[in-house]
């Protein structure tokens, strides 16, 4: 017979973690499944271990201009070992936290295997060898499996070494020639900081321009901030096959359609968007719905098409983020546990590309208000105008925000420049308390600080051309 259990929880990731706890903590039994480990993409593979790349990058980029702010620095190297081992301990410490958080919460039965539904309220949990470990009924069940990277199946794929995100954050040596398919945040997040740790770095894009999602101004910004770092950018063009060297062991030939030259690398990465892990989760045997890229189809509660079942984090297509994944979270602990009617549907999507300065975003776009046809206010200021930018010697970018023209609410707003990342939530924080844009213009904000020119921003809205 199989165990039963009043709630499981499918992943440890972001949402599914504290979520688990909650359901542990409110007197439910609760059982938890990780087959990898333990924190979910974010803190194994994803936030935590790239970012602590982009700090040693960003040390390292420091260092080399310190002489522009009057510090003499005699000569800098860096010991990718030693950044890897750093990256290797800030993921463990996050990892184990997470294990023990869970391991030692009351009510809680943690199962390292593989999940695979066999009904709607059951499901068999096995282990890396295939072995049953165990069958298990719940009436509550919570979804949260994340994404994997893609790689195109490029004629010669088979034949030679590549990397993904996960893969290139287990180098212990720099590549001499790092060739990055892809123009999106992990192609141009990992473009920037193996430039700044001392490899040739090249980017190849499909079409015309980075961030192909972002409005023009903001991915032009970006690309020329990381040329200026000596990223070399290859536009409009997309490999359709590869090779071994002939002369260079463990190293790649990239060809090209006709009339472009084929290229070296010394290290392939692929930075070709990611798949939801759900193509071996028994989900036809519960008669649950995925969309044509094996997204989990929810409502704004966050509902499978089949009651009791519950999808949390990138797998359901809501956003792509740990934040996303841990709003999910709040958003079906606040409606099962405390009585609420939070739903995905309201939320305003906020996110950044770390990058150095980050691109920091919330709300609609330009280009989405412009193609909404309606009557809108636009302002654009420099970081330059920033006193605290200047005074760090760190001026690029600019801010951006838009407004309807009738109600005063902010539309959306960018940001590209320093500690925009975090200024972006003088933002996010009014247009979600619903609030005209005069509350945040008239507020005081603090000098010298990065926000301190959101308001002057503000102040120079204008009917958009």
């Amino acid at each position: 017979m199989p165990q039963h259990f009043d709630a499981v929880v499918i992943g440890t990731g972001q949402g599914g973690a504290p979520l688990a706890v909650r359901l542990a903590r409110s007197g439910r039994r609760t059982a938890v499944i990780e087959r990898a480990e333990f924190g979910g993409t974010c803190v194994n593979v994803g936030c935590t271990p790239t970012k602590s790349y982009v700090a040693s990058a960003r040390a390292a980029h420091v260092a080399r201009h310190a002489g522009e702010l009057g510090v003499q620095v005699s000569s800098i190297s860096v010991d990718l070992a030693a950044v890897k081992a750093r990256k290797d301990r800030i993921i463990g410490e996050s990892r184990g936290g997470v294990e023990k958080w869970l391991r030692g919460t009351e009510n809680m039965t943690v199962f390292n295997g593989h999940a695979r539904f066999t009904g709607a309220n059951t499901l068999t949990v096995t282990g890396l060898d295939g072995q049953l470990l165990a069958e298990l009924g719940a009436d509550e069940i919570f979804i949260n499996t994340g994404t994997r990277a893609v790689v195109p199946p490029l004629d010669g794929i088979q034949r030679i070494p590549y990397y993904t995100n996960s893969t290139l954050l287990e180098l212990s040596e720099l590549p001499d020639h790092l060739v990055i398919v892809g123009g999106s945040y992990i192609a141009l997040e990992f473009a920037q900081v193996f430039r700044r740790f001392g490899s040739r770095v090249s980017v190849l894009v499909r079409g015309e321009r980075v961030l192909n999602r972002e409005d023009a101004d903001c991915s032009e910004s970006v690309r020329k901030v990381l040329e200026r770092d000596g990223v070399e950018f290859h536009f409009g063009v997309q490999p359709t096959r590869v090779e071994p060297h002939p002369h260079r062991a463990n190293e790649v030939c990239i060809g090209f359609e006709q009339n472009v030259p084929a290229l070296e690398a010394s290290h392939l990465l692929f930075a070709t968007g990611r798949k939801p892990n759900t193509d071996d989760l028994g989900l036809d045997a519960a008669g649950i719905e995925t969309d044509r890229h094996g997204m989990i189809a929810v409502d704004g509660q966050l509902r499978t098409n089949v009651p009791g079942v519950w999808a949390i984090g990138d797998v359901n297509g809501r956003g792509a983020f740990t934040h996303t994944s841990y709003d999910d979270y709040q958003i079906v602990a606040a409606n099962l546990l405390d009585g609420g009617s939070r739903s995905a549907d309201t939320r305003i999507m906020a996110y950044a590309v770390f990058v150095d300065p980050p691109l920091a975003r919330v709300g609609l776009s330009e280009e989405d208000v412009r193609r909404s046809g309606r009557q809108a206010l636009i302002a654009t200021l420099p970081m330059s105008r920033v006193g605290r930018a200047r005074e760090r010697g760190e001026t690029d970018g600019f801010m951006k925000v838009l407004a309807d023209a009738h109600s005063r609410q902010i539309l959306g707003a960018a940001i590209h420049g320093i500690e925009g990342d975090e200024a972006i939530h003088t933002f996010i924080d009014v247009m979600t308390a619903g609030a005209p844009y005069p509350t945040l213009q008239f507020a005081m904000h603090v000098h010298p600080t990065i926000s301190e020119l959101v308001p002057t921003l503000l102040d120079g809205l204008k009917p958009m051309p």
